[in-house]
């Protein structure tokens, strides 16, 4: 119940349209019923052959209802799907809005199909509960009341009996459906994340699949998933259908009921057969209203389970937040790093263990080390994807907690060893960095980058996640878009890994011209031309196990010679 009432709760802007909508729907309903009526008086009264005069007036309200219903329904489908879509629109961006501050920490719990799952079926089942769930229920309890005022003046008897069956068809029905379909749509939106993750991950590893046999059995759980769907699907639809009938059982027990107790009114003169005609067709009329309750009690479950998987992401605290009042960021970056400690959340290990490191500005430090050793975190707290705690982590002077996150990244360019493209052209995967660059701008940087001949097919799709280009090229791409970016302190992170060594000395020697003023932080474990940087830091186990330059490291015969030798045992002097 508390979800259903968050939910509720997010319409609170939209109230005055969605109570119009329902209005409209009542006066859709209100005017059917007075068609009906009047057609029943028309009709009956028109056996009777009486003059002309006498059957005008209800000519005029079939007239106008027949007018009014069709009007009055456009009206509140009108209303109604503006006021969804709004809705569904205004949810969309608060989601967004939510989400974003959770990348990348906060996220890494979630498969990227559940995530998808979420952020387009789960929001779009939504559109049941402002649509079906909380707009029938006003339209029904209105017609009752417009039921129970027009047959109340005849005979109050009937206008309760009317009202009993109108209470089992919009009350005891939907309690009905809500136990045979209990568990239904929770299993159901359950198995369609299910599905989603797995269509994701068949499609991105359909290779890997291929190559290791296990495309069959893929395939199988995948169709195993669908006929579970399909069969609660099936059941469900039963339900729905089985509801159709039971308030078509209860209209038509109301119908013999105000029969029962007006029938006896006829033949003593106090009730007419064309007032009784009138009575019962309004009687079976205003079942039209309650007609789509039963089916509403089976959509609150789906849509409370979807509103659950909402508000598990909503709800999640970000791991970096903005700072109350953010400072600048220095016009000198130097930073500097103190007892710096680090575990990822789940892990028992410590990634970084008392780590301190010197950047000072304008300076090239390399930070090296085996696989495994923190070098990466290093840079994923410098971007504060990640907050530093315990330790001590500072850019000119101020604490990183200090700074807006966005303004943050912003003066920080990072190149890592994983490059994603958006599905777009390659124009607009490089405009990220800078989005006013003209084509000269982006020519160059392409140029700089080592793939100049980039510049003539900028607007070429780069394929969904970059496919369409080689992983060379990828990563080339993203130096290119760290040059546009013209950062103070560009942070490459095995930005080179993937090159092979004739180009990466090409790149490398572009980036050390590119950054001869800035500060610049390398994280690799490529072991080459180590003699340009003012200082290397070697890591182990997420420690600083040895510091200096690239000679005082030879002679020290530690990790940074080990790694350097095996590096180099059958290749010349570099």
């Amino acid at each position: 119940m508390k979800t259903f009432l968050r939910l509720v709760g997010l319409v609170r802007p939209f109230f005055w349209w969605m109570l119009l909508a329902a209005i409209a729907g009542f006066a859709a309903t209100g005017s059917g019923i007075g068609l009906l009526m009047t057609s029943a008086y028309i009709i009956a009264k028109a056996a009777l052959q009486p003059p002309m005069s006498d059957i005008q007036l209800g000519m005029a309200g079939v007239r106008f209802f027949g007018i009014a219903r069709g009007a009055f329904r456009y009206a509140e489908r009108l209303i109604s799907h503006d006021a969804t879509f709004r809705i569904l629109a205004r949810l969309r961006l608060w989601f967004y809005d939510a989400l974003e501050p959770l990348a990348p920490a906060r996220l890494l719990a979630f498969r990227s199909g559940d995530l998808l799952q979420r952020i387009v079926d789960d929001i779009q089942s939504l559109e049941n509960i402002y649509a079906r769930v909380l707009a029938p229920p006003v339209t029904a309890l209105l017609t009752a009341l417009l039921i129970w005022f027009l047959i109340g003046i005849w005979s109050p008897e009937a206008a309760l009996v009317t009202l009993g069956f109108q209470l089992a068809a919009g009350f005891g029905l939907p309690l009905l459906a809500a136990g045979l379909g209990r568990g239904l749509g929770g299993r159901i939106t359950e198995l369609r994340a299910r599905q989603q993750t797995e269509t994701v991950d068949f499609t991105q590893g359909l290779g890997e699949l291929r190559v290791y046999g296990q495309l069959d059995a893929c395939l199988e759980r995948m169709k195993a998933n669908e006929a579970e769907i399909l069969r609660l699907q099936k059941k469900n639809a039963w339900i729905e259908s089985m509801q159709e009938s039971l308030v078509g059982i209860c209209m038509n027990s109301a119908l013999i009921g105000v029969l029962l107790v007006l029938l006896p009114s006829v033949p003593s003169g106090h009730l007419s057969g064309i007032t009784l005609s009138v009575i019962m067709l309004a009687v079976m009329a205003s079942f039209e209203s309650f007609a789509p309750l039963p089916a509403a009690a089976g959509h609150i479950e789906a849509d409370i389970h979807a509103g659950k998987r909402l508000f598990e992401i909503i709800d999640a605290k970000p791991e970096v937040a903005v700072p109350p009042e953010p400072q600048p960021f220095p016009a000198h970056p130097d930073i500097r790093m103190r007892n710096l400690t680090f575990s990822y959340p789940g892990s028992p290990d410590k990634t970084l263990d008392g780590v301190t490191i010197d950047i000072p500005e304008g300076l090239h430090v390399a930070i090296v080390g085996p696989s495994g050793a923190g070098k990466s975190t290093i840079a994923a707290l410098l971007v504060r994807f990640w907050n530093t705690a315990p330790g001590e982590l500072v850019i000119g002077g101020t604490d990183i907690g200090a700074f807006d996150p966005e303004e943050l990244r912003r003066n920080l360019s990072l190149v890592s060893q994983r490059t994603y493209l958006f599905g777009e052209t390659i124009r607009d995967n490089l405009l990220l960095a800078k989005p006013e660059a003209s084509d000269t701008e982006l020519a160059e940087a392409l140029e700089s980058a080592g793939i100049g001949h980039f510049a003539g097919r900028l607007e070429d799709w780069a394929g969904q996640h970059g496919m369409q280009i080689s992983g060379g090229e990828r990563q080339r791409i993203a130096i290119a878009r760290m040059i546009l970016q013209d950062a103070p302190v560009v942070i490459l992170d095995e930005a080179t890994a993937s090159l092979d060594m004739p180009t990466d000395r090409a790149v490398t020697k572009t980036i050390d011209a590119l950054t001869a003023e800035k500060t610049l932080l390398t994280i690799t474990h490529r072991l080459y031309s180590m003699a340009r940087f003012d200082a290397i830091y070697v890591l182990d186990r997420g420690k600083v196990v040895e510091k200096g330059t690239h000679s005082e490291l030879l002679q020290r015969n530690g990790l940074y010679k080990a790694m350097w030798d095996l590096q180099h045992e059958n290749a010349p002097a570099l």
